[in-house]
């Protein structure tokens, strides 16, 4: 049968006749993979021959198959997890196949919980590792939306919490109700999507419920999403319990500012004092290069990201500004080979306050 891991792999194994191997009685083999089994040819039935790999975990090294019964039946991957119901899936060129029900999936909850509250994402402090263990396995949170759900009284009484502590954390989950919607989605933890992805769609989309609904062809026009991508997207989104998880949380009050027009909007609507409104960096992708005068990486990098731009970390054909300060090095030089438009910080901020102008004056 299958174990699901905590990141959601499904993971095939062995259910064996006890067998005393390496001073150990051994019952259970992993096997690692559905083409694993393909490939050593084993069926539900078979007598093997089985080997502890390392002196440690015990595989199944081979079938013997002169002992193989008339009635052994090939293993079919089941097509739901075991765990919580949800669709498995298997990406394109991925060997490894995955439980999609990520908010929901009992075995995946405690990896879910810490995503969904680390700084990069809802930034809940005082939420780590050993207080998740806490809460799961005290049935106080099995999602995300459960956090906010919490009260005073259940958290003062587990381990080393007390009531001060346990407040101070209630205090953390309330100001993570404010946030952005690109923060929102990648603590939602959808394989695939990391920050810059997730930073992309909310500019693309504008809000949540365009990227729920979006079919895999419009998904395909955000910057950097491929079939892959796309493909977990939708999988993730088309799961009934992730789609309630989001909805659970949402009716818990979290809130982040809508933007005034996305990438899409603007791309449907080219009238030219709209186009304007995008200002230069709308959609193009920045490097910065070197310490800038006055401006930090991050300082730089917000404002970047906040007229629409995305700062990438390497200079590509793709490029369409590379910011330089003193010392920039390789990035510049590879920006010039490309013929990549360079700015220096005094341009950047002079570009900065024109659309700022701009702006103002729609």
């Amino acid at each position: 049968d299958v174990q699901v891991g905590r990141t959601g792999a499904i993971t095939p194994v062995a259910r064996l006749q006890p067998v005393f191997v390496g001073g150990t009685t051994v019952s259970n083999a992993t096997l690692h993979n559905e083409g694993e089994i393909r490939r050593k040819d084993l069926r539900i039935g078979d007598t093997v021959i089985v080997r502890r790999a390392g002196d440690v975990i015990p595989e199944v090294a081979a079938v013997i198959y002169a002992k193989r019964p008339a009635n052994a039946r090939e293993f079919v991957m089941p097509t739901r997890c075991p765990q919580c119901n949800s669709h498995i899936e298997k990406l394109e060129g991925e060997v490894i196949a995955r439980c999609t029900g990520g908010l929901f999936c009992p075995a995946q909850r405690k990896q879910a919980l810490l995503h969904f509250a680390q700084r990069r994402a809802m930034g809940i402090e005082g939420l780590g590792d050993k207080l998740v263990e806490q809460i799961v396995d005290a049935q106080l949170v099995r999602t995300p939306a459960d956090l906010y759900r919490l009260g005073l009284t259940a958290l003062a009484q587990l381990e080393r919490m007390g009531e001060k502590s346990a407040s101070n954390l209630l205090d953390g989950i309330e100001k993570s109700k404010h946030t952005t919607l690109a923060k929102f989605l990648f603590g939602l933890g959808i394989r695939h999507v990391g920050e810059s992805t997730a930073k992309d769609l909310a500019k693309y989309f504008g809000n949540l419920d365009a990227i729920i609904h979006a079919p895999h062809e419009e998904l395909l026009l955000v910057n950097d999403v491929g079939p892959v991508v796309a493909q977990s997207l939708r999988h993730f989104f088309d799961e009934l319990h992730n789609r309630e998880v989001v909805e659970q949380l949402r009716a818990c009050g979290i809130v982040w500012a809508e933007q005034t027009m996305s990438i899409k909007e603007a791309d449907a609507n080219t009238a030219p004092d709209k186009a304007k409104a995008l200002g230069p960096f709308a959609g193009k992708t920045v490097v910065l290069t070197g310490t800038l005068p006055t401006l930090s990486r991050e300082d730089a990098k917000q404002q970047l990201e906040a007229v629409g731009a995305k700062v990438a970390g390497s200079v590509s054909k793709k490029t369409d500004f590379v910011i330089a300060g003193a010392e920039a090095g390789s990035k510049l030089d590879k920006a010039v080979e490309l013929g990549v438009a360079v700015l220096d910080e005094a341009q950047l901020i002079e570009m900065l306050a024109d659309h700022s102008r701009q702006e103002k004056s729609n």
